[in-house]
């Protein structure tokens, strides 16, 4: 009975807290579904990004202007030319700035996803050859979620990404999972939510969302 009452109300619960699924011809993030992953989009979109930019048109720029200043035509007699003390010094300080703004804000998010607050609830998947065992050891529940063929497939479902058996979790409430493997290296993750581990045959590891 307390079995089906928990699979009853996460039911329910979690009509809208379905994780999102990849589109067609879709450029970018998924739709973020928790704070880790919009920490991570805003650090991509708003930091990485024009940082991204900005060096591939200097370095286009510089290109340009090296087959154009430089050419043949209008340099019969090749400068001789062996290095610049200025430019060397400045080559290797700015990459080295460039990678400490860059680095500050992805410790804080990599800080915040390894620090796992107390959980709500707890599941254990487990990766097989081909497919994924669960369970939730407060409520005694154990399943296996294989994913449906494509001939079975309806209208609704996405190929390679639906199952028969999909995990219920409740929204708003922190959900830690323990990810490991019974044959070979697997890997359990949701887009949506920024979380990937890898699952080892031995080891288990830790997330949350």
């Amino acid at each position: 009975m307390k079995k089906f009452l928990f699979i009853f109300s996460n039911i329910f619960i979690a009509q809208e807290a379905f994780a999102n699924q990849p589109k067609d011809w879709q450029l970018g993030f998924q739709n973020p579904a928790s704070d880790g992953m919009r920490d991570i989009v805003n650090f991509h979109n708003n930091l990485l990004l024009p940082i991204i930019i900005a060096i591939s048109v200097f370095v286009l720029f510089l290109m340009l202007y090296a087959c154009v200043r430089f050419r043949a035509s209008a340099n019969p007699n090749p400068s001789k030319r062996t290095h610049n003390v200025t430019v060397e010094i400045l080559w290797t300080l700015i990459p080295c700035l460039i990678l400490i703004v860059m680095a500050v804000p992805s410790f804080k998010i990599l800080y915040k996803q390894d620090t796992i607050p107390k959980a709500d609830l707890t599941i254990k998947a487990v990766g097989y050859q081909w497919y994924w065992g669960y369970e939730y050891p407060d409520e005694n529940i154990i399943f296996d979620s294989y994913m449906i063929e494509e001939k079975d497939l309806k209208s609704d479902q996405p190929r390679l990404l639906s199952v028969d058996n999909e995990v219920v979790v409740p929204v708003n409430k922190v959900v830690k999972v323990l990810i490991t493997a019974n044959d070979v290296l697997h890997a359990w993750a949701l887009p949506a939510f920024g979380v990937k581990r890898d699952a080892v045959p031995g080891r288990i590891n830790e997330t949350w969302f």
